[in-house]
């Protein structure tokens, strides 16, 4: 069987890494081996993330509508529950946005939950 050297082949595969790795510290955008590495952990680091940023949201805006309905005179909770009684389906970003951007659009919405809640 004939001898088969990979000359063209690594130095395509390792550019194509090194490529990946430019604006890295170091040796981690020089260095084959280390940007390897590098570039593994942070594909790790960036799928994890993906999912993560999901949660990170909204748990964000919970916290903005809490504290809008706090300033109401309910907490988020509570708040919560007068939307299913009421038959409010907003979701929370929406939620959170109206809180922000729109507090008499958000005033209203509230008024509808307080009301069927009975308060």
């Amino acid at each position: 069987m004939p001898r088969v050297k990979t000359g063209p082949t690594r130095r395509r595969r390792h550019k194509k890494i090194l490529k990946q790795a430019k604006g890295y510290w170091g040796g981690r955008h020089r260095l084959v081996k280390t940007a390897k590495e590098t570039l593994m952990r942070a594909g790790n680091y960036a799928w994890r993330d993906r999912r993560r940023k999901k949660r990170d949201f909204r748990r964000l805006w919970i916290a903005r509508i809490n504290a809008a309905a706090r300033q109401r005179g309910l907490p988020y909770s509570q708040f919560a529950g007068g939307l299913r009684k009421a038959q409010i389906e907003l979701n929370r970003k929406m939620l959170a946005h109206l809180a922000m951007e729109d507090p008499q659009a958000f005033d209203a919405v509230f008024a509808k939950a307080q009301a069927a809640l009975g308060n």
